[in-house]
């Protein structure tokens, strides 16, 4: 393995590092004392992390396909709102709930693949589409409002009373499957070869459509789970929740290795990207700095992300 490759591989985890180290140190500057690194402070970023790399993980198949999905953070934002909803309107306990939440953003993952496959629209559009729709329904449901429904197991998904919330170990169980399902299944390998290249993929007689499909699906299934680690974040159902998220999440791919292109990701590189971003949040938080500085920063990493992504593909890297 050569050193270029190694540096492409441990990179998200040394850029995750110094973006830490910066913070810590800022920090430290201004406040005189060590609030960055404190273990309250690791948990919160553990924390949001946790509903950035559930997403990240549906993200990650959708764009080693060679595809994108901007409705991810009206999913999660609709499936919040179902969980709170069955809660407490139809009176189902818990683990009903989640199932149906997860359900339910698995349908909305569908509805794009099959528009996608049907329409032969580009991604970009049919998803930009299906936000929009997404978001209104989650606010017809709650008629412009919120639901507070009663306590229940849910709440405690992100507890921050132990080590890490129970949703983290749920996330890290589920990126070794998703892991495992990229490298050693066939259809793993069928989504990396369309990515590639979709028109030598179907020559080759991979079911393109089908497997668009299914990558979708899994991906709206991801923000089904997201959504509910939201909900317990949030103990609501709030359908304006989760503004932007589909951003960070498509960032935290691209910053651990996946290309816009296609045929390229990581999964555990994707969870390296959504602890750089969560990271950045916070540091900016503990710096005082407004949200719309945090916006621009996150942006501004978005763009280079994107633009390293292009001249690596363009010099053949």
């Amino acid at each position: 393995m050569s050193l270029r490759t190694v540096l492409q591989k441990i990179g998200p985890a040394l850029g995750l590092a110094a973006v830490f180290t910066f913070f810590l140190v800022a920090v430290w500057i201004k406040t005189g004392s060590n609030n960055f690194a404190t273990a309250d402070n690791v948990r919160t970023i553990a924390q949001q992390s946790a509903i950035v790399g559930m997403a990240a993980l549906g993200m990650t198949i959708i764009i080693i396909l060679g595809g994108i999905d901007l409705s991810m953070g009206a999913a999660v934002a609709l499936t919040s709102v179902v969980t709170a909803a069955m809660l407490r309107w139809w009176g189902w306990p818990a683990f009903p709930a989640a199932c149906g939440a997860v359900v339910v953003g698995g349908l909305c993952g569908l509805l794009n693949g099959v528009l996608i496959t049907q329409l032969k629209v580009v991604p970009f559009i049919i998803t930009l589409g299906t936000s929009l729709i997404l978001r209104g329904v989650a606010k017809e449901i709650t008629e412009n409002g919120t639901i507070t429904p009663p306590a229940s197991s849910l709440d405690s998904l992100l507890d921050q009373s132990g080590f890490l919330p129970s949703g983290v170990w749920m996330l890290a169980l589920l990126a070794a499957g998703v892991g495992a399902l990229l490298r050693y299944t066939k259809f793993g390998r069928h989504i990396v070869s369309i990515g590639s290249n979709e028109q030598a993929a179907r020559l080759c007689g991979v079911r393109v459509l089908r497997t668009k499909l299914l990558a979708y699906g899994i991906g709206g299934l991801f923000a089904g789970l997201a959504g509910l680690l939201q909900y317990s974040r949030l103990t609501i159902g709030d359908p304006t929740s989760a503004p932007g998220l589909e951003l960070d999440v498509i960032a935290a791919v691209v910053i651990g290795g996946g290309s816009l292109s296609g045929g390229e990701g990581s999964v555990v590189g994707s969870l390296v990207g959504a602890l750089f971003m969560m990271t950045i949040r916070s540091g900016c938080s503990q710096m005082g700095w407004p949200n719309n500085r945090a916006e621009m920063v996150a942006g501004a990493i978005i763009i280079v992300a994107a633009a390293v992504d292009r001249l690596r593909h363009r010099r053949g890297l």
